[in-house]
């Protein structure tokens, strides 16, 4: 039997670990340590300290998927689930206008 290759050393895992929680970018550790960014993050992962980056809008803000809303219209409506699945087809900014108006309006 071949023994295993250890590909991080304690000390690299330690030192990688503390840059990593001190702000360095993934792509600077694995320079400095002759790996690839991917197998940086496999193995801050498997230390449990890596934090997948969010997506952001261009506002800045984190977008909300159109499900949300056919949920919300569905919800609103009392809709059964196969009506809430053909939702889903419409467009995202007509599923916002729509959840907006239901949203706003008032009982009667």
């Amino acid at each position: 039997m071949t023994a295993k290759t250890v590909n991080y050393t304690p000390e690299q895992t330690t030192k990688m670990v503390a840059d990593y929680a001190n702000g360095v970018t993934v792509e600077t550790i694995a320079q400095d340590l002759g790996k690839t960014v991917r197998s940086v993050v496999a193995k801050l992962s498997r230390e449990k300290v890596y934090q997948a980056k969010t997506y952001v809008s261009k506002t800045g803000t984190k977008p909300v998927k159109k499900d949300v809303h056919a949920d919300a219209i569905g919800a609103i409506l009392l809709l059964p689930e196969n009506d809430i699945e053909s939702l889903t087809k419409a467009n995202k900014s007509a599923l916002e206008a729509i959840f907006k108006a239901l949203a706003n309006s008032k009982p009667i």
